[in-house]
């Protein structure tokens, strides 16, 4: 079973930096393109897919995050990261990491996530 463990979030002023990291468990993610997705507490807000990169390292970000979020990984260590820095109010989520699957039948379970709050 292929889990996932989210960390580095909290409380953060606009304009500052924080950056987290995705452990994961039960496969190796060598072999898979690995995304962060985040879900506003905006009424109604859907879990949207804000940087992704492939197996070869090859990086693409949501037009909102591209040039302040950056997005790596570690397979040595089985972990993702995403360096969050000029957040603004409006990155307030909670954040989640998982494999990019062709079939979303196939994505393993969401991980609990980790709230990420801008605020002054």
């Amino acid at each position: 079973q292929v889990q996932f463990v989210e960390s580095g979030g909290g409380l953060v002023q606009p304009g500052g930096s924080l950056r987290l990291s995705c452990v994961v468990s039960g496969t190796d993610i060598s072999k898979y393109a690995l995304g962060w997705w985040r879900l506003s507490p905006d009424p109604g807000a859907r879990r949207t897919l804000i940087a992704q990169i492939t197996s070869n390292e090859s990086k693409n970000y949501a037009t909102f995050v591209k040039g302040r979020f950056t997005i790596s990984r570690d397979n040595a260590k089985n972990s993702m990261y995403l360096q969050m820095d000029s957040l603004n109010l409006e990155d307030t989520a909670v954040y989640y990491c998982n494999l990019i699957v062709p079939n979303i039948k196939d994505r393993p379970d969401w991980g609990q996530g980790i709230q990420v709050t801008v605020s002054s």
